[in-house]
Order: structure tokens, then C-alpha cells, then sequence
């Protein structure tokens, strides 16, 4: 790994050529036409892990809803997770909600100044700090996300493993030094453009970067090599049930625990069965589940629907029942009945989202609860 100074001839091969070209190519986004922190701090939370095509009308819908550090504040939790269903890492939303809380009560709904104020913060790491206060405030701090990593493994060759702390720790040396104490703000947003748009993982553009002719990586062939990855893991996989138990005119729903995976979000009930079942055993799972639970006889249940979908680290097959019921039983919390007209207005998890579209569908064209 290269450990030499990063001297002023070096900082200026880098940084002259890349703001000139964020000057002349770099991106127009909403949240760059405002020196709102309130905006480039949403902009932040919402863009990690996530794409700005995906992200941008979540953006405008989320400040048409909720303009202000206090309109947030003051909203109920489940509609901000309302309008980040979909967005995925629901987590961001959940510490969004809470520090505009924090904001607002010891900080006059204001986004402070002071790095330490910042990082403090739910949800804000020490690069999401430094964007906050470098591009709404003026300050001059380095950044490390994905795309800055990438960038910089790859202009100095370093060939060491990124997730090794004595290599994390040489990386922000190289943000930090090579930022300019002039126009830092520019400067971040133009090299997180490079990443995005240039220097991307898989198949980056050499051609079109501005700072090609400087980077050690390209000189020696492994601009596809690095960043070094990790080995790749086997990714398990897991058979999940679902119940969707109607009576006249309502759904049985449940609201997850506002700890742990996709928080105080809705679902229907069911659990995670053991691996390898079959389908049989999944059926007796299920029926298994509602009866000991909730003393509900399900042996009439159909098969309604199979979904996959891709958790971070794990992949779901979840297996979807439905059942008519007679009587609606009592119910208590985290369980509620919701009338079918209102299961929209709920936030629901990506998976069982696709449930609740299937049953608008159906009972649109009259089927659902015949």
C-alpha cells in the first residue's frame, strides 16, 4: 500500500482537474440549488446505500409532506415510514424522525455548526457530518463514503484491504489532505460525482475522467482490481409464511417492534419457519401458528401467493395464506383489524407491500372477500 506524503504537486493534479470538470459536467440535483441544511441533510441520510435516481421523488415528495425541521419533528412515525416505504434501510427514517426531535428541542429546529453537535445525531456518522457541515455551513471536513473510497483506492493503487482499519485510517488521511481549503464544498460533491458516474465499480470509465493521467491505478492496469473486495459469502436463504385472515370488510394486521428489522412497520402475521421444510410442513406451520396464537382453526386456507425478495443478508421465499373468517375476534396490540379501504395508508415492509397490492387488485374486481 502506497504510504507516500501527499504533497502540493499531487493535491493539485487531483484537485484542479476534478473541480474543473464538476464545474462543466457535474450533476444538476434539487438539493444542490439550496443551502437549505435541513434539504442536504435529507439529501445525505436518504442518498446512502441508495441511488439518486431512486432517491429523487422520494426527496420531493418527503419535503413536499414534511418542508420543515418541525414538521418532521412533529409528525407520527408511521407516516414518515409511510412515505419512505419502499426506499428501503428503514432505520434512516426512524433516526431522520428522532433528530429532528433532537433538533427541535435543544436546538431551535436548527442544524448545528459544531462537528461534534452533528455527529452526535441519530443516524449521522463521521461522513455524513462532514457533507452536512462542509456543504450547508461552509466548514472544510473529508468524506469516506462508497464512492469517495472508491475513487481514492484507485488514484493511489492502494492495494490493501479497505476494511482493515490500518487502510480506513490512510483513506481519510487521503480525503482530508487532498481537500481544499477553498471551495470544499464543491469539491466533495464533485468527487462523490466521479464515483457515481465515472470511477464506478464494475466497469469504470476511464476515458472520461479527469484526473486519468494521475491515477495510479490506471498507470498500472487495476483500475478493475480495486478497491479490493471482500470474499464473496454464501448468502442464506429462508422460508417465511404469511396469514391474510379477512373477515367481512377488515384484514388482521401486525405491527413489527420499533427495534431490530423494518421497525414499527405493518405486516400480516406469520413467522419464519425451519429451513428445508417442505411444503406441507410450511402449511402445518401455518395453521399450527394461528391456532396456538390467536385460536383460529386456518385448515381451510389457500395458497394466495409466493413472494421473493433480498434482504441485505439474507434471502426470503415468504408464503402467503388466505383465510375468510366468520367472526372478528378481539385483538390487541401489536395486532389491529384495518379496513380494506385503509391498508394503503399503512406503512408496510417491501415484501408484504406486494400483498397489500394484490389484495387492492382483487378487491377491486370484487374477488377478495366474496
Amino acid at each position: 500500500m502506497i504510504k507516500n506524503p501527499i504533497d502540493a504537486a499531487v493535491r493539485r493534479r487531483f484537485t484542479a482537474p476534478l473541480l474543473e470538470w464538476y464545474h462543466s459536467l457535474g450533476r444538476d440535483l434539487p438539493w444542490r440549488r439550496t443551502d437549505d441544511p435541513y434539504c442536504i441533510w435529507l439529501s445525505e441520510i436518504m442518498l446512502q446505500q441508495t441511488q439518486v435516481v431512486t432517491v429523487l421523488p422520494y426527496y420531493h415528495r418527503f419535503l413536499e409532506t414534511f418542508p420543515t425541521i418541525k414538521a418532521l419533528a412533529s409528525a407520527d412515525l408511521e407516516a414518515v415510514l409511510k412515505l419512505w416505504q419502499g426506499l428501503g434501510y428503514y432505520a434512516r427514517a426512524r433516526h431522520l424522525h428522532r433528530a429532528a426531535q433532537i433538533l427541535v428541542s435543544q436546538f431551535s429546529a436548527k442544524m448545528p455548526e459544531s462537528f461534534e453537535s452533528v455527529i452526535a445525531l441519530p443516524g449521522i456518522g463521521r461522513s455524513t457530518a462532514g457533507a452536512i457541515l462542509t456543504i450547508a455551513h461552509g466548514k472544510c471536513y473529508p468524506i469516506l463514503d462508497g464512492n469517495v473510497r472508491r475513487v481514492l483506492c484507485r488514484f493511489f493503487a492502494i492495494e490493501g484491504d479497505p476494511r482493515e482499519k490500518s487502510v480506513d485510517a490512510w483513506l481519510w488521511h487521503c480525503s482530508e489532505t487532498l481537500m481544499p481549503k477553498h471551495n470544499a464544498s464543491h469539491y466533495l460533491q464533485a468527487i462523490m460525482d466521479l464515483g457515481a458516474t465515472v470511477c464506478m465499480p464494475k466497469q469504470p470509465s476511464c476515458t472520461r475522467c479527469p484526473v486519468e493521467k494521475s491515477c495510479a491505478a490506471r498507470k498500472k492496469g487495476l483500475e478493475m482490481l480495486l478497491p479490493i473486495k471482500a470474499p464473496s459469502k454464501k448468502v442464506p436463504h429462508y422460508d417465511y409464511f404469511a396469514g391474510v385472515i379477512c373477515v367481512d370488510n377488515a384484514v388482521l394486521i401486525r405491527r413489527r417492534p420499533l427495534k431490530g428489522l423494518l421497525a414499527g412497520l405493518w405486516e400480516f402475521p406469520g413467522e419464519r419457519v425451519a429451513e428445508n421444510s417442505k411444503q406441507a410442513s410450511i402449511v402445518l406451520a401455518h395453521e399450527r401458528f394461528f391456532r396456538e396464537h390467536l385460536g383460529l382453526d386456518t385448515r381451510e386456507s389457500k395458497s394466495y401467493m409466493t413472494i421473493q425478495h433480498v434482504f441485505t443478508h439474507f434471502k426470503m421465499t415468504l408464503h402467503v395464506f388466505l383465510h375468510h373468517s366468520k367472526k372478528r375476534m378481539e385483538v390487541a396490540s401489536p395486532l389491529d383489524w384495518a379496513e380494506r379501504e385503509t391498508l394503503s395508508d399503512r406503512p408496510f415492509s417491501s415484501a408484504h407491500q406486494k400483498i397489500v397490492l394484490q389484495l387492492t387488485e382483487k378487491q377491486n374486481q370484487g374477488e377478495l372477500f366474496q
